[in-house]
């Protein structure tokens, strides 16, 4: 019945699928990652239709779109409207989320250790060296921090959750946004690379007294610690789904070129300071109209019947408006050369 759905093509008219199953490829970010192959399952039940989603990061996700090497690219990084033009293509939002710190300190458990943007920016950056650091304990008066050297893991390969990460501290650390400023790939001052967030959180989870980030369901999933992180009002909010969806809230999609928008930094008491939303890229024109239908029709199916699933993994649906959004504007995608 959900094939009955959904609009694409420019057509603004109910669609049929065919009656064969069909096979579709995505590449991209791997925050979003457990949910597209959770999705995937669950539609290949219900359609018969078989996703393959490859994560190996936004940076891959965006080349292999750009390539023509996929059917849809996924990134956390929103591609700018000039970028968009440039390429051919069109992006959406797809589901919401967060990055959050991740420590390893022995007897100090997840929610316990309080960091600001500042703070992030100068242990990142080096400046910081030892977690019984003065500006460290005078945020956690409560804490007794070890004499540990501070181990900074980051990412190692192109990654949105390094964009939004870096952006974060570009925005709150002056010195980290002259001295490196904010990219899916930057030129780290100190400590070492994992690739993906499974390696960022293998690494934290191996090391006494390591520092990483990773997306919160891989801090979930890899059962290390995650620390609280001072927002715009001066809050120490739980990194859950409620403080990314209070980020996502307010946010202006209706009026943003390309659907480019950031959560960074968002106003409310209760606003996690580093959500963001992972992003779907396809060509405006489709080489390959059937493949493109595929796509869509998998999202339109994820819209209208996976917000369980997403909330049982800890993502954030889309709100029913900007669902609503994302589906008209499915209408820009043509079929066909």
């Amino acid at each position: 019945m959900f094939r009955k759905t959904v609009l694409a093509f420019g057509l603004g008219l109910a669609m049929v699928s065919p009656a064969w199953a069909e096979s579709f490829t995505g590449a991209g970010a791997s925050f979003p990652a457990s949910l597209y192959q959770a999705w995937a399952r669950e539609y290949a039940v219900a359609s018969g239709d078989q996703l393959n989603y490859q994560s190996i990061g936004s940076g891959g996700g965006v080349r292999q779109i750009i390539a023509h090497t996929v059917d849809f690219g996924a990134t956390d990084k929103p591609l700018k409207p000039e970028e968009l033009n440039k390429a051919g293509l069109v992006q959406f939002p797809a589901a919401i989320g967060g990055v959050v710190p991740v420590f390893n300190l022995p007897g100090i458990g997840p929610g316990q250790l309080r960091l600001s943007g500042g703070l992030l920016g100068d242990i990142f950056l080096g400046r910081i060296k030892r977690w019984n650091d003065p500006r460290i304990a005078a945020l956690n008066p409560g804490l007794k921090l070890p004499p540990f050297p501070i181990t900074v893991v980051h990412r190692a390969d192109g990654s949105g959750t390094t964009f939004l990460f870096t952006s974060y501290l570009a925005q709150t650390s002056p010195v980290w946004a002259r001295a490196v400023g904010a990219s899916d790939a930057v030129k780290w001052p100190a400590g070492i690379g994992g690739k993906g967030n499974d390696g960022v959180a293998a690494f934290v989870r191996q090391t006494y007294g390591a520092l990483g980030y990773v997306e919160y369901i891989y801090a979930r999933k890899g059962k290390v610690s995650y620390a609280r992180v001072q927002n715009a009002a001066g809050q120490y909010p739980a990194p859950e789904p409620a403080s990314f969806a209070a980020a996502a809230s307010a946010a202006p999609w209706g009026r943003a070129a390309g659907n480019y928008v950031l959560l960074l930094n968002q106003p409310g008491a209760e606003t996690w300071p580093i959500s963001g939303a992972t992003f779907i890229l396809m060509h405006r024109e489709q080489e390959r109209p059937e493949k493109g239908r595929a796509v869509l029709r998998f999202f339109d199916w994820a819209f209208a019947r996976g917000d369980a699933t997403a909330s049982r993994l800890s993502y954030v649906p889309l709100p029913a408006s900007l669902k609503a959004m994302v589906r008209q504007q499915w209408r820009a995608i043509g079929g066909g050369k």
